[in-house]
């Protein structure tokens, strides 16, 4: 996994899912952000390099009490990982599966991770909601999952709704939805999207004060935001 300075609070706070998906837009054209997130902890941003754990549909014949064990499959994953780590589930092609509830990721919080994305849905709402990590999924569900998914393996490429997330890829999820930025241009991708941020302030204080005519007469002057090499 790659190691990295710590990026600071305030840097973070200069920027949204918006705009961050807007610069790795800018440097690469694949899919990078996912939409449709439900969270219990409305107003934590999520933020923090990948682990990350696959489940693959249930198969009772291959099912080992240790290999297929969330607990033991959490721990093989945040193992060696740096502090504010985000755990990344994929669902096994069930997206209303339960991947977990307050009693298997009451873990999170002992091991230090920042938080949890998961392409599936997750129990205790009321109950994460007082952990201190962050909580992103597909919804809330009352249903176990064990007889649907089973964790697989640890530490992979995964996808969540149709994004590759790859162990070590920085991960940001607010309000809006979740996106993947690639560790090795993390720091210009915060750094360009400040830049988009200040822009799109400016951009809002003129159109403030524009002219409706003159707009009709010669349209909107888009400005470009800085390039992302």
């Amino acid at each position: 996994m790659t190691s990295l300075a710590p990026i600071s609070a305030t840097r973070l706070e200069r920027v949204s899912c918006s705009s961050l998906v807007d610069a790795v837009r800018a440097r690469w054209r694949h899919p990078s952000y996912v939409l449709d997130l439900v969270t219990p902890t409305p107003g934590r941003v999520l933020f923090g390099p990948a682990i990350t754990l696959a489940f693959m549909p249930a198969r009772a014949d291959l099912r080992h009490p240790v290999d297929h064990d969330f607990a033991a499959n959490f721990y093989s994953a945040a193992q060696g990982s740096e502090p504010g780590s985000v755990l990344v589930m994929s669902s096994g092609g069930h997206p209303d599966a339960a991947l977990g509830g307050s009693r298997k990721l009451s873990r999170l919080e002992r091991a230090g991770v920042a938080g949890v994305l998961a392409d599936g849905r997750l129990r205790d709402f009321g109950e994460l909601a007082e952990y201190g990590f962050a909580t992103y999924c597909r919804g809330e569900t009352v249903a176990q999952g064990g007889d649907l998914v089973m964790p697989w393996a640890t530490n992979v490429p995964i996808e969540i709704g149709g994004v590759a997330v790859v162990p070590g890829d920085y991960v940001y999820a607010d309000g809006a939805g979740a996106v993947v930025i690639p560790a090795s241009a993390v720091d210009e991708i915060l750094e360009y999207a400040q830049a988009r941020e200040v822009q799109d302030r400016e951009s809002m204080e003129a159109i403030q004060a524009e002219d409706p005519d003159l707009v009709m007469e010669q349209g909107e002057d888009r400005p470009h935001p800085p390039k992302v090499m």
